[in-house]
């Protein structure tokens, strides 16, 4: 597969899509958001897909933020499209049936931070910079930063970072519950690689099911959230995996799922 300013590349069930504008520093422009949007659907599509991997090219940035370029054009009415579209991204990445890492290198800064947001994980290399600086440009985050960041590292800590648009490490962006592990530069691509198949040889069923459920979960009450969890719940029990799993675990041995 292959689109202009991405790399796509499946590997045993895992989707790499590399962000590939490194004289850019991967930067966000239509063309790019409208390919990864592309990108998205066709995983949601592809049931040979279990788990989907983001990263940037390059060791400079994950994606350093919209382009700055292109924004300084628009009007108020073609920034507010600008930013449905990036929403709609982010929206499109968060509602994948699969899991969706970000592995991040370099800057995620702005749209690169809440693209990474996006995902179910954030893997940091030891060399990532997280920030969103809208507000210094006289802006605000437009692709849901204000959003998921709260709901990732609290409301508290969310408005610290987006008033002051000041730039975290990724050992600050791990204790604040920002990303979820942070491994040494030249080691992310294994490290990532290494969860990845992991995940990938889980019930692709059970694995949607859960993703779908824990998201609910911060969208509604209690009540409502049990409620889906116990539709989710019954919805498992028509599948060959979790008879193949529950079978397993009685005869004491691993598990072969199958992905249905």
């Amino acid at each position: 597969m292959s689109a202009t300013r991405l790399r796509i590349e499946d590997r045993e069930g895992v989707r790499w899509i590399t962000i590939d504008r490194p004289e850019a520093r991967n930067a966000l422009d239509e063309t790019t958001l409208r390919e990864l949007l592309r990108a998205a659907r066709d995983i949601r599509r592809d049931e040979t897909v279990r788990v989907a991997v983001l990263t940037g090219a390059g060791d400079r940035a994950f994606v350093a933020g919209a382009d700055i370029r292109a924004m300084e054009r628009l009007s108020p009415l073609e920034a507010k499209r600008f930013s449905r579209l990036g929403q709609k991204l982010t929206q499109a990445l968060e509602d994948l049936p699969v899991p969706v890492l970000a592995a991040v290198q370099g800057f995620a800064l702005g749209g690169g931070l809440e693209l990474a947001l996006a995902c179910d994980w954030i893997v940091a290399a030891r060399s990532a910079r997280f920030g969103q600086p809208e507000v210094g440009l006289g802006l605000v985050p437009g692709f849901g930063g204000t959003q998921r960041l709260a709901r990732r590292v609290g409301a508290a800590r969310a408005r610290e970072l987006v008033f002051t648009g000041r730039t975290i490490d990724a050992d600050e962006a791990y204790r604040l519950g920002l990303v979820e592990r942070v491994v040494e530069d030249g080691r992310l691509r294994d490290e990532v690689d290494a969860v990845a198949r992991e995940l990938a040889a889980k019930p692709r069923v059970a694995l949607a099911q859960a993703k779908a459920a824990l998201q609910v979960s911060t969208e509604v009450d209690l009540a409502t959230g049990l409620r889906y969890e116990n539709e989710a719940f019954a919805l498992t029990f028509s599948t060959e995996d979790a008879r193949e799993g529950m079978r397993a675990f009685l005869e004491k041995r691993k598990a072969a799922f199958r992905g249905r």
